[in-house]
């Protein structure tokens, strides 16, 4: 029995189809994550058997002083760089949806009114209304607007990590100036102290000299040291100014006065858990940024490989006609068309294989860059905590230091009182060495709070 030639076609429509199926399994590389784990080792020096990270923990239990907290969120509601990634992300958004409609038909209604002179002499005119659609659709047998779907995906994923990573370093970049002026401020504080140590040593040298205990040239350096901790002051406070005013504008309002408390009033966590590196790969907001940027032009390299295969296009048209406007609606006459194109590419100048090798270039571009990423974020995490521990011994030591600095100036003083051996000059190097280790302690405390600061960034806290 022969078939009929409609049946014919039927079936080799069908073997084109499933040969077509077949074939693009091999068109499309799925993402593989080889390359893309973190090392246990990622952390230098550091036990990473633990899986408990303070990137779990909520920001606000991180950083308990109120008037930080009070900081930290006026600058997550006024922060422009914040309100910039949330544009990112709506056009991330639009995208995605833009990529998900291309895998439906396309539809579109119209309307004609044709008249026509069927005489030379303008007579007989004919009129013919239409009301009609058209439809067509590409046929992802080789799987680039899936492709293309996933890449928008990605995208859209890369820009909600991205506001993430924005708001982990504005919370960290707050805090830092916050520990910062709180610094300053015991710095000034300190230096206040001392300048008035001295003006009250001034008065003690002159009744030294009064009584000739010692001569014209200890007043004098007494007197000089005096302005020597007085000239210090005003730079403290010019740094004070800058950075109210710099943490003002971070936070999203005028310069002015930042309301706070003291750098002895800050508690810290003694115990600061960084968890394995698996963790902090899932948890730190830029290393997700470059692992969906990666998977970005992944897929983009799939839809570069498509493009040397055929493409299949679906387009149908039909309609109502009738030569009375009125009754068009009511039209018995319709007419329609259904047609399939499949167009194979041959010479584009050149085009599609320098697509391909920009796309493959870009993907080996940014899968060096998401290990670099991890790389440094291994470094950030494994520095902070020791910084912490380091700040952490320093002021042990230190403290012991200032213990026996104090008792040296008083030691000296009551020498250069009741001695000979001694003059002015062994006070002095013993008051400024104090001075040296109570700053000193000041700045160790600094290095303590920001290593905090710093490891909950690196391990991605503060998005949660």
């Amino acid at each position: 029995m022969r078939l009929h030639k409609n049946h014919r076609l039927y079936i080799y429509t069908l073997f084109f189809a499933a040969a077509v199926f077949l074939s693009s399994c091999h068109t499309l590389e799925p993402f593989s994550e080889t390359g893309l784990k973190a090392e246990d080792k990622l952390y230098r020096d550091l036990d990473t058997s633990d899986s408990t990270t303070i990137a779990d923990i909520p920001w606000k239990n991180i950083f308990a002083d109120a008037n930080l907290q009070a900081l930290i969120d006026e600058a997550l509601a006024n922060s422009p760089d914040l309100k910039i990634a949330e544009q990112r992300i709506n056009k991330a958004k639009a995208s995605l949806v833009q990529s998900q409609l291309n895998l439906l038909p396309s539809l579109e209604l119209n309307g004609d009114a044709i008249y026509k002179n069927s005489n030379s002499d303008g007579t007989g005119a004919n009129k013919t209304f239409q009301l009609y659609g058209y439809s067509s659709w590409e046929v992802d047998i080789w799987g680039k607007l899936r492709s293309t779907r996933r890449a928008s995906f990605d995208s859209y994923l890369q820009s909600q990590a991205y506001k993430r990573a924005v708001q982990t370093q504005l919370i960290a970049n707050v805090a830092g100036y916050y520990y910062t002026l709180l610094a300053y401020d015991a710095q000034l504080k300190i230096t206040e102290q001392t300048l008035k140590n001295r003006e009250a040593q001034v008065e003690t040298m002159k009744e030294l000299k009064d009584a000739d205990v010692i001569t014209g040239a200890d007043l004098v350096q007494s007197q000089a040291s005096r302005y020597s901790a007085e000239v210090s002051i005003p730079d403290i406070k010019q740094n004070i100014y800058k950075t109210e005013n710099a943490l003002s504008v971070l936070i999203g309002r005028l310069p002015g006065d930042i309301k706070r408390s003291t750098l002895e009033e800050q508690q810290v966590i003694m115990e600061l858990k960084t968890g394995v590196p698996a963790q902090m790969l899932s948890n730190r907001p830029d290393v997700k940024q470059a692992e969906y940027q990666l998977r970005y032009y992944y897929e983009m390299t799939n839809v570069a490989r498509s493009y040397f295969y055929p493409s299949l296009n679906i387009t149908a048209y039909g309609g109502l006609t009738e030569t009375d406007l009125s009754k068009l609606l009511d039209a018995k006459t319709l007419f329609w068309n259904l047609t399939g194109g499949l167009t194979q590419p041959l010479f584009n100048k050149g085009a599609n294989m320098q697509r391909l090798k920009t796309a493959q270039a870009n993907k080996e571009e940014y899968l060096i860059s998401y290990k670099q990423t991890l790389l440094e974020a291994g470094a950030e995490v494994a520095n902070a905590l020791h910084d912490y521990n380091t700040a952490t011994d320093k002021l042990t030591i230190r403290s012991n230091q200032i213990g026996y600095l104090e008792k040296a100036v008083d030691y000296t003083m009551e020498l250069l009182k009741y001695s000979s051996a001694t003059n002015y000059t062994d006070v002095l190097t013993t008051e400024n060495n104090l001075l040296a280790g109570q700053l000193g302690l000041v700045s160790d405390k600094l290095q303590q709070l920001q290593a905090v600061v710093n490891l909950y960034h690196s391990l991605g806290g503060g998005w949660k």
